[in-house]
């Protein structure tokens, strides 16, 4: 080692590599804990008490006339050009 540094700054950075060293052991566990705990939570089933839905709700259900139908199809059409 260099003999400039003394021995009380020599055993600080060991102490600081050692801390550094459990910090990032740490830290690898902590990620895969949580990886592990996230693809059991996709994997498991949805919940069972809320019913599976249908369709749109009655009161969002709204019935076009011809003449809406034609505009709203005018629409998608005008977007539809614009994207590229």
């Amino acid at each position: 080692m260099f003999q400039d540094v003394s021995n009380v700054q020599r055993i600080g950075v060991a102490l600081f590599a050692v801390a550094t060293a459990v910090w990032a052991v740490g830290l690898v566990r902590v990620m895969r804990r949580d990886r592990l705990g996230a693809e059991v939570w996709h994997q498991a089933e949805r919940l069972r008490a809320l019913p599976a839905q249908q369709g749109p709700p009655h009161a969002e259900a709204v019935q076009l006339t011809a003449d809406e139908r034609a505009a709203f199809a005018g629409l998608i059409r005008q977007f539809g050009d614009g994207r590229g």
